[in-house]
């Protein structure tokens, strides 16, 4: 098994002092938003052996393991990340497998290069992923049920909302959602922006369930997305908590710290809250137009101590481990690749000694026990 040197993230939605104040280490002042730990070639976590992704593609089966291979390929199909959010990221949406490989297909058809702004599909696969709070976390998740965004638009009295009430109290649902949605993002550029900004002087001042809002609109002035995120349910993790994020639902992260994990994949499409490309039709092509509930996703409690966040996924697993020095050391052994993460405390995993933020990979079936006191998580895939 090899100790990860792990690459942060400086993008600007980033918090300056949650990754290093989780790592022990004084803030530099600039944005830390994301440590990536895994083989991704945007930025691979690196062993003493080399780069992560050299390391598997030596010996795939080795490193892997033959049933991972199969299934997915000589590759890692999951990305482990620390995750601290100061400000919100973009709204946005993810492709389903098959959504994806069309997508993907028909761009590398046209002749549009990988790396252009105005692309939507980096890759041929979806991108599930789970985030786990470590610190009180906010996001926005999924639609909340249509007559419910009425009401909160109604109640802010901004005269341009009037047509998107009318339309969530008299559509069916999903056509709500569809055509409110579809206004907001394709509506007149003046009007609309007069709307944004009265939505955002009426949340300021109502403040209450408006205050995220408010915040929102703060960090993002004139953006459409502001609008958008108000069909959307806002959640609050408490450490512990994690979310689950299926394909086309709309979601955004606002600000907390927690570990994400997620297939390999860069494909998203963003709905605002971002200065970036955001394609219309394509997005309406993805987005699952149905309110769905956002409820925090709590572990099961399995016999060996170990405490399952569980999700529909193949290609990720994620579990913690809560380890106490009186308790007797854990086996972790799998037949699958592992990354474990250490988030509080210190853990020993064999002869390697985790302090909080420190990460180690682990081939398929190396023998793999684990002890000390606190906490760490482990990013696998579902056997």
């Amino acid at each position: 098994m090899d100790l990860l040197t792990n690459t942060i993230r400086p993008y600007a939605w980033g918090s300056t002092t949650a990754i290093a104040e989780l790592v022990g280490e004084r803030p530099t002042g600039e944005p830390q938003a994301e440590m990536w730990m895994g083989a991704h070639p945007g930025a691979p976590s690196r062993t003493p052996r080399g780069s992560l992704p050299d390391v598997i593609a030596a010996d795939p089966d080795r490193e892997l393991g033959a049933a991972t291979v199969a299934r997915f390929g000589p590759r890692l199909p999951f990305l482990l990340k620390l995750l601290a959010a100061a400000r919100p990221l973009s709204l946005q949406v993810h492709p389903d497998l098959v959504q994806a490989r069309q997508g993907y297909e028909d761009e590398q058809r046209r002749g549009i290069p990988v790396d252009a702004p105005h692309r939507n599909y980096k890759d041929a696969n979806h991108k599930p992923e789970l985030i786990c709070a470590l610190t009180d976390f906010e996001g926005l998740c999924g639609f909340r049920p249509a007559t419910e965004t009425a009401d909160l638009f109604e109640g802010l009295g901004v005269p341009g909302l009037a047509p998107y009430v009318e339309a969530l109290r008299t559509l069916p649902e999903a056509d709500a959602l569809r055509e409110v949605f579809t206004a907001i993002l394709t509506g007149d550029g003046e009007e609309t922006a007069r709307t944004v900004a009265a939505t955002a002087d009426a949340c300021a001042r109502l403040a209450g369930r408006y205050e995220v809002y408010a915040r929102i609109a703060a960090h993002c002035p004139g953006d459409r997305g502001v609008l958008a995120s108000m069909l959307l349910h806002h959640v609050r993790l408490a450490p512990g908590e994690a979310l689950y994020l299926s394909a086309g639902v709309p979601h955004a992260y606002l600000r907390g710290l927690g570990v994400e994990l997620m297939s390999t994949s860069d494909n998203v499409l963003r709905c605002g809250l971002t200065p970036k490309h955001v394609d219309v039709p394509e997005l309406l092509r993805v987005v699952r137009f149905e309110p769905c509930g956002a409820e925090a996703l709590r572990p099961r409690a399995l016999p060996d101590g170990e405490e399952l966040y569980e999700t529909p996924v193949d290609e990720f697993r994620l579990s913690r481990h809560r380890l106490s020095g009186a308790a007797p050391t854990a086996d972790l052994t799998r037949p699958a690749p592992q990354v474990l993460l250490c988030t509080e405390g210190a853990v020993r995993v064999g002869e390697l000694k985790l302090a909080p933020g420190a990460s180690v990979f682990v081939p398929a079936g190396e023998r793999t026990e684990v002890s000390g006191s606190g906490t760490l998580f482990r990013a696998t895939v579902s056997c």
